[in-house]
């Protein structure tokens, strides 16, 4: 049995998904927190069991019978969240896994300027001390988050950003098929993935030009300093440790840490990866 932990969430529940078009109901287990959300997957057969990562055990229940846990990374950043991770991961172990998956970032490392890339790289540190087989999943940049950056560009013809470098922008949607895939049937990958990205890295200089298509209208790229934009967000309403996440992102982007593309992806779909224009025409859809 394959059990998704987080399968009421985005990409837990896009995953779940994906490997029901691959084995049968029977096959597949969800760990959530709360068994009411997941009442759809458990109409169609999934066994939906309460799990929290917060009280690790309660996964004992949750991972009874696992072949493979996928541990669906949570939002809880620094060490409290990579204890969470590596006790899930623990929980999956003694339930008798043969393999743990863990979703991580393409760009994950200790060094990084941004802080869930620096809890991946912990958190992969946790699962090379299991001795049971592991998979990180190095997933590319989430592309829905360029919806959020370019909110209110259309309408003021400016995008207002920080300095920013090449990222590979990825579909969620994409990740979750490549990701079911690997869980079902491989290929096997023993500790990190390649970077499942899209086939190109683009700029906000590049999305700047493909708003400006998209809508018809011309929209100019500016750059704008780190402390004047933080600011900014800030007095807009976003909370600081967030609005530092983000800024993290373009220090990282800027210095090359987000440019790396790689096929593998790609090969997994039979397909081109979603691009970048995807998300963008989806976002102003949603405006």
């Amino acid at each position: 049995m394959i059990i998704v932990t987080g399968a009421t969430g985005a990409l837990g529940s896009a995953t779940v998904q994906a490997l029901l078009t691959r084995l049968p109901a029977s096959e597949v287990g969800v760990s959530v927190r709360d068994v009411d959300r997941a009442a759809d997957l458990a109409a169609r057969g999934v066994r939906v069991r309460a799990g929290d990562f917060a009280d690790p055990s309660s996964l004992a229940h949750a991972f009874e019978g696992a072949d493979r846990v996928l541990v669906v990374s949570g939002s809880t950043l620094g060490a409290e969240g990579v204890a969470m991770h590596a006790a899930a991961a623990r929980a999956a172990v003694d339930a008798g896994a043969e393999r743990v998956f863990y979703t991580a970032h393409q760009d994950t490392r200790a060094d990084s300027p941004v802080a869930f890339a620096v809890d991946h790289a912990a958190t992969e540190a946790a699962l090379a001390d299991l001795d049971t087989p592991w998979t990180s999943l190095r997933n590319g940049f989430y592309a829905h988050t360029v919806g959020w950056l370019i909110a209110g560009a259309r309408e003021t013809g400016e995008l207002l950003l920080p300095e920013d470098g090449p990222v590979s922008w990825t579909a969620r949607a994409d990740l979750a098929q490549a990701d079911a895939l690997l869980l079902a049937d491989g290929p096997v990958f023993d500790g990190p993935t390649p970077p499942l990205t899209a086939r190109h890295a683009v700029t906000f200089d590049d999305v700047a030009r493909i708003l400006s298509d998209v809508t018809g209208t011309t929209v100019r790229r500016t750059v704008v300093d780190d402390d004047e934009w933080l600011a900014e967000q800030v007095a807009g309403g976003t909370p600081e440790p967030a609005a530092q996440l983000l800024l993290g992102m373009f220090r990282a982007a800027r210095a090359g840490e987000f440019d790396e593309v790689d096929p593998l992806l790609g090969d997994l779909l039979g397909r081109e990866p979603l691009p970048v224009r995807d998300a963008i025409e989806a976002a102003l859809t949603r405006s």
